[in-house]
């Protein structure tokens, strides 16, 4: 940020490279832009949701270099040359993540607001250090809020991925 006198220059431009699901994008940017409203606004990438916008539910729930990150929380100008996947880049082509069949298999969402921040979460749990139980993985899904209460069923979907990836 800028000071001219005692006065800051809020909303300073920044040059910032991201790349966001295989894809190179060169932008000026806000440097009060959250990654959250950049992807959404700008990208046109809607996946990832606004839902409480302080952290708290886990909506816009994205990967930024494989590690799962809260996207209203961080700003655009802090991951200058990171690597970003939305749930617009979670599948491989037309074939769906691990979680995301699961997800479908085991009925693991309702009305849907919440399912891309818990698919998100539940692909980077897979390769973090979590025990095998079920409270395992709730404790591991606990920064995600379902409002319609489909825990059970994610709990399941995502055991599902663990043990066939466990198998192979």
């Amino acid at each position: 940020m800028t000071v001219k006198g005692d006065e800051p220059i809020v909303g300073e431009k920044l040059a910032t490279s991201l790349m966001v699901n295989g894809n190179l994008y060169n932008v000026d940017v806000d440097s009060r832009t959250s990654l959250l409203d950049f992807l959404r606004e700008t990208l046109g990438l809607t996946g990832t949701k606004k839902g409480c916008d302080h952290g708290q539910c886990g909506a816009c729930t994205i990967h930024i270099n494989g590690q799962r990150t809260l996207s209203c929380l961080t700003f655009v100008a802090m991951h200058d040359g990171d690597e970003i996947t939305t749930i617009e880049g979670l599948a491989t082509g037309d074939e769906l993540h691990p979680v995301q069949a699961a997800f479908l298999e085991h009925d693991g969402y309702q009305c849907g607001y919440c399912t891309p921040g818990q698919l998100m979460s539940a692909a980077a749990m897979l390769d973090e250090p979590w025990g095998p139980d079920d409270a395992d993985v709730a404790e591991a899904m606990s920064g995600n809020i379902c409002r319609c209460g489909a825990y059970q069923r994610i709990v399941a979907a995502i055991q599902a991925v663990r043990q066939a990836k466990a198998i192979s």
